[in-house]
């Protein structure tokens, strides 16, 4: 239901996430401002990069097969706790705000509007366990900050897979191929559009590039990955 703006109510103060300082945001603008600054990223990886290199040395000799990859911010001092309360103790009051990054980062990023906002699915038995997915969550709230359509259905988990940090590197795209698919009723959905993927964590991309090959293997023409938060790499 949408009331007249004259009946609207003002927001509510809270406590910032970050600072824990009064504000009318869960993430007050001074905590964004100083913890989740625009950095240049690389436009193919998300990594960061100097000023003025659009994409790293390891995309240019490797290509992934996402198009673009954004990310709002790094993972890391102060976001990584309140992402994991985010994603594992039922931290929802927290959708909002990660939406507003990631939906400014879109923006940022300069990239053609998507037809569709898929969130990286849950296998079935960790979406019961939890109770909800952080990345839908995200996406919906995204969606409608930006002007498309997101669904939860498009984008299928075939089946679960451990977690991507139980493996080396050189291991982790073998942990997820084949672990994705499209719908298959609903493939024509894709041909030809643009696709972007929402997640809320980007550690090696070895999720991201398979989830964009089968996407891309179903007829969708680019694929954007925007995700709230990229993991920098070992030592950084």
């Amino acid at each position: 239901m949408r009331f007249p703006r004259f009946l609207r109510l003002p927001s509510l103060p809270t406590q910032c996430a970050v600072c824990r300082d009064w504000s009318n945001e869960r993430v007050c603008g001074p905590c964004v401002r100083r913890f989740a600054a625009p950095v240049p990223r690389c436009q193919r990886c998300a990594l960061r990069l100097p000023a003025g290199r659009p994409v790293c040395g390891a995309c240019l000799k490797e290509p992934p097969p996402q198009d673009r990859a954004l990310a709002a911010l790094d993972y890391g001092h102060p976001w990584d706790p309140l992402i994991a309360r985010f994603k594992f103790n039922d931290a929802l009051d927290l959708a909002e705000p990660f939406a507003r990054l990631v939906g400014e980062a879109w923006r940022a990023g300069d990239v053609p509007p998507a037809d569709w906002l898929l969130p990286v699915p849950l296998a079935a038995a960790r979406l019961r366990e939890r109770g909800y997915n952080q990345s839908w969550e995200i996406a919906r709230r995204v969606a409608t900050r930006i002007g498309t359509q997101a669904d939860a259905g498009l984008l299928l988990r075939l089946r679960d897979t451990p977690h991507q940090l139980a493996f080396p590197v050189q291991r982790r795209a073998a942990n997820v191929h084949g672990a994705f698919a499209v719908e298959p009723t609903r493939s024509s959905e894709l041909r030809g559009r643009h696709v972007a993927v929402i997640d809320d964590v980007m550690t090696t991309g070895a999720t991201a590039a398979e989830i964009a090959r089968t996407l891309k293997q179903a007829g969708a023409a680019q694929v954007t990955l925007c995700v709230l938060a990229r993991t920098p790499p070992p030592g950084e």
